[in-house]
């Protein structure tokens, strides 16, 4: 389908759709809510696969288990609709009142019965997608503060969620893959890991080489600090590594992969 024809395509469903339809502004961050959108999707796709006494068993986060995983996305979600209702309204709404507010509602969350905590995804995902849906092009420049103090556009959250979706798809641990997800968000995901070590500082002296990704920097490498060891393989299997989800089918020219900063 070309274009032209995809956006006739997209006026006549909202025609049929009427005026009480939302969609989203002009200059809302499409991209980004795309990739959120269908990380919601993949998400819950591999949440229906366990049953409900599979939540209980670990995920693939040190000392957490699916359950922990599941509660910590939808809170999430909430948290992310508390930013956007902020943009919305003028009035400041934190993502969450306190760290240790946010460790209760954790805690709590992941004691739900099996069809809340299902619930509690399904209900607070839908939620934020609507009020994406109504903030104005103006609203989406409205700057907002995120739980680690940081002032952003609001904008900003349509990526804050899709990392998190997809990647928490992950630590569901049954069979989720970085190899499932659109190679542009696994390029934004090396870049959002490689951007949060310098806000924050780090040091790290490494060369990337994502080889199905030749143009993804000068000769096919992504050099960081003064260079060092040369991390190879597809950027995919170095988006996992680099997010802190193990190391598969990597190799590195000093033999063993270097030890490498966390990324949250």
């Amino acid at each position: 389908m070309s274009a032209t024809e995809l956006t006739d395509a997209e006026s006549e469903l909202r025609k049929r759709q009427g005026a009480g339809a939302r969609y989203d502004a002009a200059a809302a961050p499409h991209a980004e809510l795309a990739f959120a959108r269908r990380g919601t999707a993949y998400f819950a796709r591999k949440l229906s696969e366990l049953s409900d006494d599979d939540l209980d068993a670990p995920s693939l986060l040190p000392g957490w288990s699916r359950r922990h995983v599941i509660a910590h996305v939808g809170y999430n979600a909430r948290a992310l609709t508390h930013l956007t209702e902020w943009a919305r309204t003028g009035i400041e709404t934190p993502m969450y009142a306190s760290a240790d507010a946010r460790d209760r509602q954790l805690a709590r969350g992941e004691t739900l019965p099996a069809r809340a905590l299902r619930n509690l995804f399904d209900h607070a995902a839908v939620h934020l997608n609507v009020e994406w849906r109504d903030l104005t092009d103006e609203q989406w420049d409205v700057e907002v503060k995120t739980a680690q103090g940081r002032t952003v556009p609001v904008r900003e959250t349509a990526w804050m969620r899709s990392r998190e979706v997809w990647v928490h798809a992950v630590d569901l641990a049954n069979d989720g893959s970085f190899l499932d997800f659109p190679p542009e968000l696994v390029d934004r995901l090396i870049a959002d890991v490689l951007g949060t070590w310098q806000r924050r500082g780090e040091s790290v002296d490494l060369a990337l080489t994502p080889n199905d990704r030749p143009r993804l920097a000068d000769h096919g490498r992504i050099v960081l600090g003064t260079g060092g060891p040369v991390v190879s393989g597809a950027a995919a299997d170095l988006a996992r590594w680099l997010t802190g989800r193990g190391a598969r089918r990597l190799s590195a020219s000093s033999g063993e992969l270097p030890d490498i900063p966390r990324w949250f």
